[in-house]
């Protein structure tokens, strides 16, 4: 009998220590497209752990559609799915109109042109952090750059950066007791449903971006908030309150987690690779590219999830229409039918193709450009330092099923 038939990856024990590597290697090799069962009142999912069977679902929009829900397994109801919709959350014709508002402010070549106030921001916050013998690497490092990088981009005061850092944990560690207001799904989560992460903190944020646009509505500003309310879309289909809202919101938590804990997830694999270290400190050249296998590694992002708009059978199971179907991003990351030794953390790795942003179709992420010239930099810029961190004390991660992070990676200068 499979020993994968009683799992679900809707159980919040697996992920207390991080990633459950071993059940997604089990569920590769013996049940690759497998059935969750789910607390109700939701309804159960399907899994899908192999890396084609991923980039299938992703660029299969027809079958498998974004507009019922992504970001989380909860089930919405047709009002919620409406207050709480989302470039995320949109397919299609919209979708693209959506996206192309802040295409070019991402593109490479866009980003290029970042570079010196990154090695700026970046030297900043190692200086700061090296210059005590022992920290807390997620607080000192990994969670104060990128949330500096956002600040620049959305035009907002430093002393505001404290605040984005602990709304962002509140929303996406939604599930973690640490973080979480209140618990997703719990009773007390009931009078929240409207909101993005069952959090009261949306509530903050949508009033924070409403202060920003209010004052920059109509003018000519190149930060992200003045070109998301002052540029029409393609499609012709003005923004509206809920439209910048959760646009806003998107942006708040897409350009600070994800990079923080690919950062922190790389530190802590340098700390455990100490060859790894010493080649990329003698050969800095090779860091672009080994880039490439912090992000294959850390999988900041454990999944999104796609509904089925039709009955489709995949890999002989009969998935039905309306059923929710998830991909798991780092399980296809360590897929060993595309990637030889997966779980080794090889810094020259080529090719690397991960799907830590997706992997091609519509909905891959807008900030990857970004995302891999603020952690190239930051690497550069600490392997310059000459300085060794070692581990002091166990790393303490996020309890979540969808961001796979850290709270604290308390480290020391060896």
């Amino acid at each position: 009998m499979s020993t994968t038939t009683d799992v679900t990856l809707a159980d919040l024990d697996l992920f207390e220590n991080g990633a459950p590597w071993q059940v997604f290697e089990d569920l590769r090799r013996e049940n690759p497209v497998h059935w969750n069962i789910e607390p109700e009142p939701n309804a159960g999912f399907w899994s899908i752990t192999r890396y084609h069977d991923i980039v299938d679902v992703l660029r299969n929009t027809d079958v498998f559609s974004s507009q019922l829900g992504t970001a989380n397994l909860e089930e919405l109801d047709t009002r919620q799915m409406e207050i709480r919709r989302s470039i995320l959350e949109t397919d299609g014709t919209r979708h693209r109109a959506l996206r192309k508002m802040l295409q070019p402010q991402f593109s490479p070549r866009a980003i290029a042109g970042y570079e010196t106030f990154l090695r700026g921001i970046t030297a900043s916050t190692l200086d700061k952090a090296l210059a005590k013998n022992e920290f807390d690497f997620v607080a000192d490092v990994a969670a104060d750059f990128p949330i500096r990088v956002l600040a620049q981009l959305l035009d907002v005061p430093e002393s505001d950066i404290p605040q984005l850092i602990k709304w962002g944990n509140r929303m996406v560690g939604n599930t973690d007791p640490e973080h979480a207001d209140v618990i997703s799904g719990s009773p007390e989560s009931e009078q929240y449903r409207d909101l993005p992460f069952r959090s009261p903190a949306a509530l903050e944020v949508f009033k924070y971006g409403y202060e920003l646009a209010w004052n920059r509505k109509g003018g000519d500003g190149t930060d992200l908030v003045s070109i998301v309310l002052n540029t029409p879309p393609s499609d012709g289909i003005p923004i509206d309150a809920r439209d910048f809202r959760n646009y806003f919101l998107l942006l708040v938590i897409a350009g600070n987690e994800t990079t923080r804990h690919t950062i922190t997830h790389t530190m802590n694999n340098l700390m455990a690779n100490p060859d790894a270290q010493a080649l990329l400190t003698e050969q800095p050249d090779l860091i672009p590219w080994a880039v490439e296998e912090f992000l294959r590694m850390a999988s900041p992002v454990h999944h999104f999830r796609r509904t089925a708009t039709r009955d489709v059978i995949m890999r002989g199971e009969e998935i039905k229409a309306g059923d929710k179907v998830v991909v798991w991003f780092g399980s296809g990351n360590r897929d060993d039918e595309v990637f030889e030794d997966p779980y080794r953390f090889d810094v020259t790795r080529k090719p690397n193709e991960h799907m830590s942003f997706g992997r091609g179709g519509p909905h891959m992420c807008l900030g990857n450009a970004l995302a891999r010239l603020e952690i190239q930099i930051m690497f550069e810029e600490f392997l310059a330092r000459g300085v060794t961190l070692a581990p002091n004390g166990t790393p303490d991660y996020v309890r979540s099923n969808f961001v796979h992070g850290f709270k604290r990676l308390p480290v020391k200068q060896a």
